[in-house]
Parts: structure tokens; sequence; C-alpha cells
């Protein structure tokens, strides 16, 4: 026995007289990753600052062993040179991000009792029966065949004339109610997550600004700090920590537009979007809330099993994983996706009329990354998918991933 504890005490020895240049080897292996990011996400400010009208990118980055995030910034807080250098803490409207936070809190309500995804429309919104039969899960998946309201070109001159107006979701489901595009197959609709705000309102008989914070804005479970949501405007101790957004979006389905391009939307109402795109983060903030998203105890096993029920993007039937045939998957409020050199993953890049916000979970690693850019730009001039794709590369050849 005492042998045996003498190896163990040289065996230790040898350990502490090496752990030093591992953890100094490791170190090293840290800061020239950090370069390589760094210099990523400069590159791309410096290359696509006039193509993408951006003045500033944020990027983080969580790893499954829980340490510090890797947190990069690049660019300044208004476009032309003009503001403050962006730090890690500015935030940004994360559009439809704010999907998952509503599709959570219908969920969490399923699991209390409250409701079931299998129930319809007709049975929480009895205003509005042309689309009585439609399902919860049907809203949460986009295979309801209802429409987007801000598609609608007379929606969207109303709010390029005002972009102040304080829009109500009863206002909003109205520009829509009672279209449907039959056998649409998938069909993305801001409409349809409006519908689940208001079904969260009806069941609780709270309002959805309210049911958010308490279940997971405030959740201590989580552990957000920069993450906040109001149905219109934003206080300004908020409010002064966003980065401008400039909306830069010529393309030609975008027209009615017009008169916002190349404008500062930071302080335009967001009443438009609410519980389908209202959010706004930093990019550190919500690598904790997509952790305790796809990981978390905020989703019961059965609620977590159902978020990530996928159908096609393209043909609207359930898929079991997305592959390089069919790479386009949607759960309930997540996009899924196949990339040949990544495979399957989790993300989503949720767009308002000045921002775009990527998450992007990889199950095998559970490594995370998120990017906040302050500009929307016709879409063939949105190459954010690259940068991610990058930035995975250099994470790949460090054995993060």
């Amino acid at each position: 026995m005492k042998r045996r504890f003498a190896a163990s005490l040289a065996a230790l020895a040898v350990a502490l007289a090496f752990s030093p240049l591992l953890t100094a080897a490791a170190a090293e292996s840290d800061v020239a990753l950090r370069a390589k990011v760094q210099a990523h996400v400069s590159q791309y400010l410096a290359s696509r600052t006039k193509a993408e009208h951006i003045s500033a990118i944020s990027m983080s980055i969580q790893f499954a062993d829980d340490g510090p995030n890797l947190n990069v910034t690049a660019g300044r807080t208004q476009y032309a040179g003009a503001g403050v250098p962006v730090i890690p803490s500015n935030l940004y409207q994360i559009g439809s991000n704010t999907k998952a936070f509503t599709s959570a809190a219908i969920l969490q309500l399923e699991a209390e009792g409250k409701l079931t995804i299998a129930q319809t429309v007709g049975k929480w919104l009895p205003q509005y029966p042309a689309w009585k039969n439609i399902t919860i899960r049907r809203l949460l998946d986009m295979t309801s065949d209802i429409p987007t309201y801000d598609a609608d070109n007379a929606m969207l001159s109303s709010y390029a004339a005002d972009p102040m107006r304080n829009w109500t979701t009863a206002q909003l489901v109205a520009v829509i109610y009672p279209r449907l595009q039959p056998n649409a197959g998938w069909l993305y609709s801001n409409t349809a997550y409006i519908l689940c705000e208001m079904i969260i309102e009806r069941v609780t008989g709270k309002s959805y600004a309210s049911e958010i914070d308490r279940r997971l804005l405030h959740n201590p479970a989580i552990g957000l700090r920069s993450t906040f949501y109001q149905p219109s405007f934003y206080p300004k101790p908020i409010s002064d920590r966003l980065v401008s957004g400039y909306y830069f979006n010529d393309d030609p389905d975008s027209t009615a537009l017009a008169p916002l391009l190349g404008k500062d939307t930071k302080s335009m109402s967001l009443s438009w979007t609410q519980g389908a795109g209202g959010i706004v983060s930093s990019p550190e903030d919500l690598t904790k809330w997509v952790r305790a998203l796809y990981e978390g105890p905020i989703l019961a096993d059965k609620q977590r099993k159902e978020m990530e029920t996928m159908v096609s993007q393209k043909t609207g039937k359930p898929i079991s994983q997305t592959t390089p045939d069919d790479p386009h998957g949607f759960g309930l409020g997540l996009a899924a996706l196949y990339v040949p050199a990544i495979g399957h993953f989790w993300f989503y890049e949720g767009e308002t009329l000045g921002y775009r916000f990527v998450h992007a979970y990889f199950p095998k690693s559970r490594v995370i990354i998120v990017v906040g850019l302050n500009s929307q730009p016709p879409k063939k001039q949105d190459h954010v998918g690259m940068l991610v794709q990058s930035v995975y590369a250099d994470l790949k050849a460090a054995g993060k991933v």
C-alpha cells in the first residue's frame, strides 16, 4: 500500500512539473485562436463595409467546458467612422431569434398542462374563424399556410411613412386576415408568431412581455444580463447600448421600404415585429440563452423533443435530419442546416430593418457561435454565413469542434 501511495506521489510530482508547460501551451493556443478569429471578423468588416453598409460586428464563442467566452469585435457604433469603437457589451436587435423565446414560452405552458400544441387557433383565438383549424404546432413550424403580414406592400408603405408608429398585435394580424395560401408547404410567417404571442396572453391572462420576462429573461437558471424585450421602444439606458442599425435592402420585393434606405433604424418602433422579432441582446449574453435552449432546464425532455422535431423548408414535410439533398429544416422556432464542411447543426439568422443576428449550435462539440451585424443588406450581399464557416474552420483546426 505504501509503495502504491509513493508511486502515486511520484506521478503527481511529474504531472505538477509539466502542468505549467501544458498551461502555457494551452494559453498560447488560445491566444493564437483568438488572433485568427479576430482577423476573420476584422477582414470581413473591411471587405464588406460598403456592400453590406455595416460599421460594426460582434462575435462571441462559447465552448462546452464552461470557460470564458471568446469575444471579438470590429468597427464602430455608427457608419462612416462616426460613433465609438464597438465593444462586446453593445446590443443588437436579434430579430427572429426572438421566435425561440416565444416557442419556449408556449412549450413551458404545455408542460404546465395549460395548453397543448395540438390545440387550434379556434380554441384560443376564436376571433379568427378563417384560421380556426390551424394548430399551434403548425404556427410554430411555419406550416400554417398563413402569409406573413410584413410582405404586404400597404403595411410596409405605412411603416416607411411613419416608422415611429405603435402597432398592436391585432393591427398586425388584421393586415393579412383572413388570407391563406393553401398547400404552401413551408411558408415563413411572422403572423404565425404574433398569433402565438396572443395565445400566450390569452392562456396566462398576462402580457407577453411580462411572461417572457418572468419565464426566460429573468430566469436565474439562464442567467441573462443583457437581453431585453419591449413591444415598441426601449428605454434610454438600453437604447444607448445599441449600435446604430442601417436599412440597406434594395431587393425588388422591398421597394415599399425605399424611403428608409441608408437610414439609421436604431430609434424606430419595433412594434411591427414584437413576439416574432423584438428582443435585443449582446452576442455573449445570447450564448447563455442558446445553451439553455438546447441543453438547459428551461424545457422538459418531451418539449425539447417537440422543439427539435423538424419539417423540410423545401416541402413542409417532416424530416429527421437535414441532409445534402434537403439541407434546410425548421423546428419550433428553430432552423437547422446541413453544410458539407460542417454537417448538421442548429442555427438562426434573425433580421430586422437594420440588424442581423446569427446563432449556431453544433451538437457534437456543443460549441456555440453568435454574431451580430448592424445592417440589413440585399439578400445577395449577405455573406455572414461564410464568416461563420471560416471561424468554424479555425475552431476545427484548433481541436475545439
